[in-house]
């Protein structure tokens, strides 16, 4: 009995989301875009750290009132710090996911057209391992940095 062959083909996400023009240029744009807040928590990283050895080398001379207050002072920091911190991450895995879903439905049109053109029967994302024969991973991004990803 004879079995019909389907044409296989694999394209590997993660290199598409790393080496792509669109997707660089996304990253680009939230490094950017970021920068500012970035610097901030260095910044606020950096007046911790120094609060914090102030604190270790005068400790011996101190009062007891003035070491309390400074304590305070350094976990009132702190606790800014790590609320602008976590608020920072957020935002920044939120617009990470906006860039990067449009780069990815640019992706998936431009897989659904190498597929469509070169009768391609299915085509996988993910597997534990694919032979370079059948990655169209090349295509696909060379497709997004032409800009041929149909719009």
């Amino acid at each position: 009995m004879a079995q019909a062959q389907g044409r296989v083909g694999f394209v590997n996400l993660d290199r598409i989301l790393r080496d792509a023009v669109p997707a660089q240029r996304a990253q680009k744009k939230i490094e950017a875009e970021f920068a500012k807040r970035d610097q901030e928590l260095a910044r606020i990283a950096e007046q911790l750290k120094k609060m914090q050895e102030n604190m270790e080398k005068n400790a011996v001379t101190m009062s007891e009132s003035e070491r309390t207050r400074r304590e305070r002072e350094f976990n009132d920091v702190n606790r800014e710090y790590q609320r602008k911190q976590r608020e920072f991450r957020e935002d920044l895995n939120q617009r990470r996911n906006e860039e990067l879903a449009g780069v990815l439905e640019r992706a998936n049109r431009a897989v659904r057209q190498i597929a469509e053109a070169e009768k391609y029967d299915v085509i996988f994302q993910e597997a534990v391992w694919a032979s370079p024969r059948i990655d169209i991973t090349d295509r696909v991004i060379k497709a997004l940095d032409e800009g041929r990803a149909g719009k």
